[in-house]
């Protein structure tokens, strides 16, 4: 069963939790984040959640759906949810955490449905924004602007949602893709330095992004999800030849002239040298 997040947080707010591995505990840590997963769902009351994993980078997502809630019973959850993710503080460095709440979004796969389906195999392509000083509400309403100008002319894409952290100034811009093949499409021939980022110098002071693959959802079959994780080796194989890697490279490189600094080709969030405690 596909997690379903809705195009605004009337209800449902997210938490997300970023890790890098450490060493060769990639897997690991995705299968401990699978018991996380369990555990929220089972007895704190988590609607769903989702693993995600950088295809170039190192970095694993976690990510749940809470019914919406008071500030402080967020700060109380998270922190039994930092304190539950201990276990796993020898397998992997905790980046950032935080909530985030979605605040546009728009479907381009024929659903009528206000929410954006995430199934184990997609990929997803993230821009994570910080605003300029007292910018806040304009990057807002600029990186609406740009989905539902845009979306419509993205070959490829299935949704896309434009999400506020609650407890920083900044803007996550989501992108479903039907296939990692046409999210790399999109990015070697729409050329975005040009066509986006102009919107946005004026009121962005970084710009930072990467591309996951979904590896986990609540509820999917396993059948189901092995069937897909085969499939996906087979395009991620494809892509990672030579010419078509040197040219995804070439064509992301601005992103990373525009961010302070990255871990392998992956967008870090603000906590960098944060451990599980």
């Amino acid at each position: 069963m596909p997690c379903l997040v809705p195009f605004n947080d009337e209800e449902v707010e997210l938490s997300f939790f970023a890790f890098r591995p450490v060493g060769l505990f990639a897997e690991e840590v995705v299968e401990a984040l699978k018991w996380f997963s369990f555990y929220n769902e089972s007895q704190l009351g988590c609607a769903f959640s989702c693993v995600m994993k950088s295809i170039h980078g190192s970095m694993i997502v976690w990510v749940g759906a809470w019914l919406k809630s008071s500030q402080e019973k967020k700060r109380l959850l998270s922190s039994t949810l930092v304190s539950t993710l201990s276990n796993i503080s020898n397998l992997a460095i905790l980046l950032d955490h935080g909530f985030l709440g979605a605040y546009a979004g728009q479907n381009k796969d024929g659903r009528p449905s206000s929410t954006a389906k995430f199934s184990i195999g997609d990929a997803v392509s993230v821009y994570n924004i910080l605003p300029k000083k007292d910018n806040d509400e304009l990057l807002s309403y600029a990186c609406m602007a740009i989905l539902r100008s845009f979306l419509p002319r993205m070959e490829g894409v299935a949704s896309g949602l434009c999400f506020n952290r609650k407890d920083k100034a900044m803007v996550t811009c989501l992108h479903v893709w039907r296939s990692l093949f046409d999210c790399y499409s999109w990015l070697l021939t729409s050329d975005p330095e040009t066509k986006t980022l102009p919107y946005l110098s004026e009121v962005s002071e970084d710009v930072e992004y990467d591309v996951f693959r979904v590896v986990y959802v609540s509820g999917d079959e396993v059948g189901n999800a092995r069937f897909m994780m085969l499939r996906n080796a087979e395009e991620e194989e494809e892509i990672s030849s030579g010419a078509i890697q040197n040219r995804i490279f070439q064509t992301c490189g601005f992103f990373q002239r525009q961010s302070r600094g990255t871990d392998e080709k992956a967008f870090q969030y603000g906590n960098k040298n944060a451990e599980c405690e």
